[in-house]
């Protein structure tokens, strides 16, 4: 073999090797209708909170986002502290995406007030402008809860008297569920941070065209 033809076959094996194949779009998870020919995707339920500096928080504040959204208590003794370290993990992960927030829902209202959430808040020492710690009617959040499928009730029988899902939810801007992860899995955190720059990329690719 001359040169030439040496030198041109390695520059087609480099550049295949430097090819990808753009990964399929996330998919919309929960059940999806046609319209009209449309498509109508399932969306997660409206909400009015206030967060941990009683700032008024819903989905029109968070519509220029994608975000990470988890259902908690401050005084939960079981699975709460496994999760919020996988969604600070994330946190860390996005730290520097302005597009990407992060939300947390208190399933226990009662006592996790504005006050008491900004001292959650202080405790993990994050950016508070990034991540939300929300509070609101509890009843409401409940059923906001099974929009996110997360289910979560008042339970005198459950460890700190509330039973729930334990899962992490990556939601779009126009409200979509695009993927979700186990909280208490640490196993599954690399997944839901790698789908959160997948969805980051679909809107970069979306705005391009």
């Amino acid at each position: 073999m001359n040169l030439n033809k040496y030198f041109f076959l390695c520059l087609i094996i480099i550049g295949l090797n430097n090819c990808k194949v753009p990964e399929k779009p996330l998919p919309y998870l929960g059940q999806t209708i046609i319209e009209n020919g449309k498509e109508i995707h399932h969306t997660v339920g409206t909400f009015e909170c206030y967060n941990q500096d009683s700032l008024l928080i819903d989905n029109k504040a968070l519509s220029e986002y994608i975000y990470v959204a988890d259902f908690f208590f401050t005084s939960c003794p079981s699975i709460c502290p496994k999760v919020m370290k996988e969604m600070t993990k994330i946190n860390e992960a996005l730290r520097n995406e302005a597009m990407v927030k992060l939300v947390s829902f208190t399933i226990d209202p009662k006592r996790d007030n504005v006050s008491r959430l900004k001292l959650y808040a202080n405790n993990l020492g994050i950016d508070q402008k990034k991540w939300y710690f929300l509070t609101g009617d509890k009843e409401k959040i409940f059923a906001l809860a099974n929009t996110y499928f997360v289910p979560a009730l008042e339970d005198p029988d459950a460890p700190g008297g509330f039973d729930h899902s334990g899962k992490i939810i990556l939601v779009d801007k126009s409200g979509h569920v695009r993927s979700f992860s186990e909280g208490t899995d640490p196993n599954e955190t690399p997944k839901i941070i790698k789908d959160i720059y997948r969805l980051l990329e679909e809107y970069k690719i979306n705005k391009a065209k």
